[in-house]
């Protein structure tokens, strides 16, 4: 028997842009169709930015429920995780799609430096996030850029803010925020598992560090992010012809591994999900 693996693919991101990279899917029409072949491939969940017509960051909620109801249809059961990323976005702005009701969304639990400026999340501000969740039913998967962020997310919990089992991320590689090294990966599992021990976890490398932590997640029991929006972030070298190439490539190790991609059942199971309709 092999373990599942949920394979999370993040399509758009903030950057890059179309030309930078002409593989990023931009409208929704373009989203929803490399959603799909990602799924296709082996995805089981999909994290969603969404763009303005001139490519800059949105907030939109119509555009988030086009993208979502497209997602929906063609991809059966996937589940829809969308952002509230800060990046070129209005604080106050940053939750108005939640009433959308997605599977998930992302929660940062704390402010970190980037390469240019400060994602900033005041405590406030997470806190009232987290319970806007709360409120539509949304599970956040915990952002975690820098090790407070952890610390902070078991704060929640114990204020009910957070339902037990959180799943968490650890990103990896962004400049100015943490390092992708291998000492810190294996830190971060060890402090997780003793402050909040019935959460599940993946990680994201950036840039050139994404197929290296595929690979750790991989070896270690952790589910696995992919997709364009980490892929050449600060790195335009690593181009990629698709999002679906990107899940084919973790795909294609799972077994090396004792591993298999996690239907859309498996992943919503492992997640606490309500099973898709």
């Amino acid at each position: 028997m092999t373990e599942p693996v949920i394979i999370t693919v993040a399509i758009t991101g903030a950057l890059p842009r179309k030309k930078d990279n002409p593989a990023v899917p931009v409208t929704p029409p373009e989203q929803i169709e490399s959603t799909h072949e990602a799924f296709e491939a082996g995805a089981s969940l999909v994290h969603i930015h969404v763009r303005n017509p001139d490519e800059s960051p949105s907030s939109d909620p119509e555009l988030y429920g086009r993208v979502q109801e497209g997602v929906r249809k063609y991809c059966p059961g996937m589940i829809v995780q969308f952002s509230t990323g800060g990046r070129g976005r209005d604080q106050a702005a940053r939750g108005a799609m939640l009433h959308l009701k997605p599977d998930m969304a992302s929660l940062a639990t704390g402010s970190v430096n980037f390469p240019t400026n400060i994602y900033e999340n005041p405590p406030d501000f997470v806190e009232g996030l987290a319970a806007t969740m709360l409120e539509n039913d949304i599970k956040p998967e915990i952002e975690v850029f820098d090790l407070a962020m952890l610390y902070n997310a078991a704060n929640l919990l114990k204020k009910g803010l957070l339902k037990p089992a959180p799943h968490v991320q650890f990103v990896m590689g962004i400049p100015n925020a943490m390092p992708a090294r291998r000492s810190i990966f294996d830190f971060l599992r060890a402090e997780l598992r003793a402050v909040m021990p019935e959460a599940t976890w993946v990680a994201a490398g950036i840039g050139r560090h994404q197929w290296e932590v595929n690979q750790w997640c991989l070896a270690e029991g952790g589910h696995c992010r992919t997709g364009l929006e980490d892929n050449t972030r600060f790195d335009q070298s690593r181009l990629a012809a698709s999002n679906a190439e990107l899940v084919t490539k973790i795909v294609d190790v799972c077994a090396q591994h004792g591993r298999h991609p996690a239907s859309t059942a498996e992943a919503r199971r492992l997640l606490g999900l309500k099973p898709a309709p």
